[in-house]
């Protein structure tokens, strides 16, 4: 379990998509060194008859070479036998030094969560590189031959927010750079000497750290969410009831107070009914004024025509149309609840639509992913936390068909029935899609689900395509790969020329 040291400042690590970089110190925080660095000393006694108590030695490392050296010999002896030990280390040290449990899934996580790494070490950078290659490390960077306050210009010239390591002259080093110091007791030192000593979290080894990274990193975002959010002053927010607009909503309200903030949420055909009323009730629970502005995207014949870049003219839509209304109630910029992980999908024309109209995205600027939108939303208590992904009703058909009215309307009863169909046969599933393939439709539910339907004489599956046809589709069929987010993005035949 983590133990406290002072409070991690996060205002220090604060800011808008800044990169993260962690850097990690090498002996006893990523290695146990001690089985090398004994053979190390105990070759250099032998072959210069230096009387030394090499598990004493090792039980305190952490100070430079030079320092521990002097412990052992006169001054003026030191440097010859600094230069006589690093000559014999890589024959010696290499191969017994072991790798500290949670050492790689902590290089591992930095690397997942879209960071660098940098080992900062007192000891010399080719024998630390050694280590980490022998061990095969994925390091960006080893710097070497720097300890205590030292590491913090280090720090500092590679942007590492974050510095692990596991003696007080570490914590040094991350006070110095200004790094967010993450102590583990894994060294000479106690929890408690770290945490005295000014560590901002001490863990009691490196398993501990993917999770506190994880926790840090969510922080670190709502903080640079709430501090974008102050800098937009007043927004509206482009409410559609789902997770990620909902969690933006409360976000700007905390932020902003509730006077500066206005949830809209346009109303068309492609908004399902259901979706009306708890983004209604969901507002009113915040306290935040609501409207429901009328779109016209069915007007556009990019929309229509449904290519693959119909997102763009239906996205264009709802930023003019939510600008004026905006200006009109005093607000200073329309916001949308894109997110870090919508950026990276590769297939977004929305998402380009709304930028090119000068909508803001406070969650993408502050890095925010759908992971991290769900596990604050469920911190904060809010009902959307957990809220299936539910794109429009457009989405559910073919691309190179016709959106019209009656289509939407079509898909929309359909879901309905085979929902309630599901239900009579006690069946549940959390995504339901009823894809409108022209003459056919295709239905998308969890795979537990369609495991549960059967086969094609199971009762529950001829309620599901009865339910189906009864809504106006001629032919139906269950998706036996179940639902599957965007599905209909793999009949494009070049999904890239509409990005």
């Amino acid at each position: 379990m983590a133990r406290r040291g002072r409070r991690v400042h996060l205002s220090r690590v604060a800011g808008v998509q800044r990169p993260l970089v962690v850097g990690f110190d090498l002996d006893m925080t990523l290695f146990d060194t001690r089985p090398g660095v004994k053979r190390v000393w105990e070759a250099l006694a032998a072959s210069t008859g230096l009387d030394v108590d090499a598990d004493l030695v090792v039980s305190r490392l952490g100070l430079p070479l030079a320092a521990e050296m002097a412990n052992w010999l006169s001054p003026d002896l030191v440097d010859d036998h600094v230069a006589r030990y690093r000559s014999v280390y890589a024959d010696h040290a290499i191969g017994p030094t072991l790798l500290l449990p949670g050492a790689r899934g902590s290089l591992e996580a930095v690397k997942a969560a879209g960071g660098q790494t940098v080992v900062v070490t007192a000891k010399l950078a080719a024998h630390a590189q050694l280590h980490v290659d022998h061990a095969g490390l994925d390091v960006d960077m080893v710097v070497g031959d720097v300890w205590g306050e030292g590491k913090g210009s280090v720090l500092v010239e590679h942007g590492a927010s974050v510095y692990v390591g596991d003696h007080v002259l570490d914590v040094a080093g991350a006070r110095v750079g200004g790094a967010v110091c993450v102590a583990v007791a894994t060294g000479p030192c106690t929890a408690d000497e770290l945490a005295a000593a000014g560590a901002d979290v001490v863990l009691a080894d490196l398993t501990e750290f993917p999770q506190w990274l994880e926790r840090h990193l969510l922080e670190r975002r709502l903080v640079a969410l709430d501090e974008r959010l102050r800098d937009l002053g007043t927004v509206m927010v482009a409410f559609s009831g789902g997770a990620d607009s909902a969690f933006l909503l409360a976000a700007a309200a905390r932020a902003l107070g509730t006077d500066k903030v206005v949830a809209a949420t346009a109303l068309s055909d492609s908004l399902p009914e259901a979706e009306r009323g708890p983004a209604q009730a969901f507002a009113a629970q915040l306290g935040i004024r609501h409207v429901s502005p009328s779109t016209h995207e069915m007007e556009r014949a990019g929309y229509r025509s449904n290519a693959g870049d119909r997102c763009y003219f239906c996205k264009a839509e709802l930023v003019e149309v939510l600008t004026p209304l905006a200006a009109e109630l005093g607000l200073a910029v329309v916001a949308t609840g894109t997110n870090a992980d919508d950026a990276l999908a590769g297939f977004r024309p929305g998402i380009r639509a709304a930028a090119e109209r000068g909508a803001a995205t406070p969650l993408l600027d502050a890095g925010l992913t759908k992971a991290d939108v769900r596990a604050a939303s469920q911190a904060w208590g809010l009902p959307t936390w957990d809220k299936p992904a539910a794109a429009c009703l457009s989405s559910r058909i073919a691309y190179g068909i016709e959106v019209t009215p009656a289509r939407l309307s079509r898909v929309e009863r359909a879901e309905v029935a085979v929902r309630a169909a599901l239900a009579d046969h006690d069946i549940v599933t959390a995504q339901l899609r009823v894809r409108d393939l022209g003459d056919e439709a295709r239905v998308e539910i969890d795979p537990a689900a369609v495991a549960s339907l059967g086969g094609g004489d199971d009762p529950a599956m001829h309620s599901v395509l009865d339910a189906v046809r009864a809504a106006g589709f001629p032919a139906a069929s269950v998706d036996p790969s179940g639902f599957r987010s965007g599905s209909l993005n793999a009949l494009l035949p070049d999904p890239q020329r509409y990005r």
